[in-house]
């Protein structure tokens, strides 16, 4: 077994633990919820990495970057010869992107990550040259500059290299600066509304009555994700009833049985109310069966060589998968035993792969 594969049955152990652990505790309506109209913009931009050590763009394949070194030293006044040829190996060509985040004031630092377009070695000990940053509605929201950190190293010699991390990609931590503000409200007139961040009309009706405890009334479902609340108009009251709201404690409902299950990396994950019907499957070397009485639930797991695990009273997929693990079975044989007990009805769960 490899150290990934040990790694990851080592993960679905302690998830199995954790779920048959009592997990129902309050949480806060702000972890639960989003104010609407309270929101980040993207930002985005183009622009220049310079002072690399020999790791910048192959100018002869990446043009752009030629391009814009040109038209940078014209707008500073220098005019180079019509025709002329640069041969630029500490220039590398990069895309910005930001985060501008809710009520961001002019002259306000925000974080960027600067990454390459061009076929750059690598971004370590290079400048930003002067950036403006554009929203989706190509207005300029802030001007970024400044210092690339990459985390990361690299080395090369004839026949060999080594990278650690990713060098291409760089931040630079208070790298841009606001310059135009979005207006932004918080609710519309004396109602102020908030959006769960997963559709479930039962935490939404707990959330209702738990804000209507705290205030008679104030709280109306419109649906199944949204929360209508009169807050007062007033714009210091209502940041203050809104803090106190943010804090107050729920219980969610439970969740809809789930499984998410990547294929690519074998990786599973599953909730606590994912629940097996008596059913039996065979992959390989591996059998499983699933089966129930009056007195409670018994599963089965068999591999060549004799290995039987048994278990019982509560059959959930939480018992196969430390049955599976304890006879060294591999994600890929989970995923394709989880795929047979949907399709023969026996899963009560969403099965999605990714």
């Amino acid at each position: 077994m490899t150290r990934i594969e040990k790694v990851f049955l080592m993960f679905l152990w302690i998830l199995a633990g954790l779920l048959i652990m009592d997990t129902a505790r309050a949480e806060r309506i702000k972890d639960l919820t989003s104010i609407a109209g309270v929101r980040s913009n993207q930002l985005v931009g183009y622009g220049i990495v310079v002072g690399l050590d020999g790791t910048g763009d192959q100018t002869t394949q990446t043009p752009f970057t030629v391009q814009s070194m040109i038209s940078m030293l014209s707008a500073m006044g220098v005019n180079l010869p019509p025709g002329q040829s640069l041969q630029l190996k500490n220039v590398a060509a990069v895309m910005i992107t930001a985060s501008l985040p809710p009520f961001a004031r002019t002259g306000q630092a925000i974080d960027i990550t600067v990454s390459s377009i061009g076929n750059a070695k690598s971004l370590k000990g290079g400048s930003l040259i002067l950036t403006p940053l554009k929203g989706a509605d190509g207005q300029v929201y802030a001007l970024a500059q400044g210092n690339v950190v990459v985390v990361g190293a690299g080395a090369s010699a004839p026949g060999a290299k080594v990278t650690v991390n990713h060098l291409s990609v760089g931040r630079i931590t208070g790298g841009a600066t606001v310059e135009r503000e979005v207006p932004m409200t918080v609710g519309q007139g004396e109602y102020v509304y908030l959006d769960l961040n997963t559709t479930d009309f039962g935490t939404t009706q707990r959330i209702v009555e738990a804000i209507n405890k705290k205030s008679a009334g104030a709280a109306s479902a419109t649906d199944g994700r949204q929360i209508r609340v009169r807050a007062p108009v007033n714009p210091d009251e209502r940041v203050a009833f809104l803090g106190r709201l943010e804090g107050i404690d729920i219980k969610p409902a439970q969740a809809a049985a789930r499984i998410i299950v990547n294929s690519r990396t074998g990786s599973v994950v599953m909730n606590q109310s994912v629940l097996l019907d008596s059913c039996a499957v065979a992959h390989g070397a591996l059998s499983v069966a699933v089966s129930s009485d009056g007195g409670g639930s018994q599963v089965d797991i068999k591999q060549d060589g004799g290995a039987l695990m048994n278990i019982k009273a509560g059959a959930n997929l939480a018992d196969i998968v430390k049955a599976l693990n304890t006879l060294g079975a591999n994600p890929q044989d989970l995923i394709a035993i989880l795929q047979a007990m949907k399709s023969a009805g026996a899963l009560r769960a969403d099965l999605e792969i990714i």
